[in-house]
């Protein structure tokens, strides 16, 4: 059981006084002498105010424990309220999360016991089904899988999940909805690594070097954080060799004892791989009188995996990963129609707090490309450079 908080010290208490203190007066007129205090016309405040400050310290105790124990805080009342006539104003709400962080980088103030892992499952679903649009698969497996994950207490192995579609239907945005609600610092947290396959793993004649390096960065995550992430990009463009280093990871093993916690990673492999596949079998389901949100992983999984597993232009179908059933799911982004485009569009007006238009966003939409040639059913970039398209309406 994780140690209850702990009352501040003398030194915490003191910090919270000298912030609230008010800065030094200037000098008085023609002379290099500062002025008295006892002599500055506000004093008779500050006195009344530093007579609150042991029951205002009180007060930001009470927040500062709601802030980093949840789970202990207690419903006061008005015990976080402050004294009568008092607010905490915002400048004060900034000093509190400053002095969180300063108290979270030397004590366990988090139940996971590490503060960079936050595991906020609640805005995960709210993520996936507010911000990402045409993806009903999506949004339902990968909250389910993490989620029974990381709750695992003994997890036997690490959790693989392969995502696949087209560009710009949003896998690289839910790897990213991910390191944000799992993580407190999102893709820049010490316990997430992202590789992209050009750019790290470029050169195949050092493949050894990069099976050295990534078996190297893989350890080093792992002994810093007991939960990590791991992001492939362009998993498609990964050399089988390299992928062999993580087969230790994939595969099931005993129990080691009953540990409190046991050491959890999860894999993402993002990939145009077969995207084709997955928009025709969507194509045809719908021509056949089937709405789009009836489409289930049944009707697409095991399409996907076959045509992987017998792709001839890629190293991700012949890794060991994928011919030993080490991965997990191999979750399909669904090719996106003119109604979600305009939803894309519109976030994007939004997340620049930027005035929109229906008739913008049926512009925006139009602008796009859409295939087949005859159905023009989906947007052959998805969601992609949709941000750009925006700047054409402003003023």
């Amino acid at each position: 059981m994780l140690p209850g908080p702990r009352r501040p010290s003398g030194f915490g208490l003191l910090l919270l006084v000298l912030l609230l203190l008010p800065p030094p007066l200037p000098a008085a007129p023609g002379t290099d002498e500062p002025r008295s205090a006892w002599a500055w016309p506000g004093f008779p405040r500050l006195r009344e105010r530093m007579r609150a400050v042991g029951d205002l310290s009180k007060r930001y105790w009470a927040l500062l424990r709601c802030q980093v124990w949840p789970d202990h805080c207690e419903d006061d009342g008005d015990a976080a309220a402050g004294p009568p006539g008092w607010s905490l104003p915002l400048l004060g709400q900034q000093y509190l999360d400053v002095l969180t962080t300063w108290y979270c980088s030397f004590q366990d103030c988090c139940d996971s016991g590490d503060c960079r892992i936050s595991n906020n499952f609640t805005g995960l679903e709210s993520d996936l089904n507010v911000r990402l649009h045409g993806q009903h698969l999506v949004q339902k497996l990968v909250l389910r899988t993490v989620k029974d994950y990381l709750e695992t207490p003994w997890p036997d192995k690490a959790l693989a999940l392969s995502f696949h579609g087209w560009s710009g239907t949003g896998k690289n945005f839910v790897a990213r909805m991910l390191a944000e609600n799992l993580y407190r610092d999102g893709l820049k947290s010490d316990c997430v690594e992202m590789f992209i396959a050009t750019v790290h793993f470029a050169h195949s004649q050092h493949v050894d070097l990069y099976k050295e390096q990534l078996l190297g960065r893989i350890q080093e995550t792992q002994q810093l954080c007991l939960q990590t992430l791991f992001i492939f990009d362009e998993a498609e463009k990964l050399h089988p060799g390299l992928l062999e280093v993580l087969r230790p990871h994939l595969e099931r093993r005993a129990p080691e004892g009953h540990r409190a916690k046991s050491p959890r990673t999860i894999f993402l492999f993002l990939s145009n791989l077969r995207g084709n596949i997955i928009n025709e079998v969507v194509l045809n389901l719908l021509k056949a009188g089937w709405s789009r949100e009836e489409i289930t992983m049944e009707h697409l999984e095991p399409h996907l995996h076959a045509e992987i597993v017998e792709s001839t232009d890629s190293g991700f179908g012949h890794s060991c990963l994928v011919k030993e059933n080490l991965i997990d799911y191999f979750v399909p982004f669904l090719p996106l129609e003119y109604r979600h485009v305009r939803l894309c569009a519109r976030d994007a007006f939004l997340s620049q707090e930027l005035q929109y238009t229906e008739e913008a966003l049926d512009e925006i939409a139009t602008m796009m490309a859409y295939v087949p040639s005859e159905e023009q059913l989906f947007s052959s970039q998805g969601c992609k450079s949709i941000s750009q398209r925006i700047t054409y309406f402003l003023p």
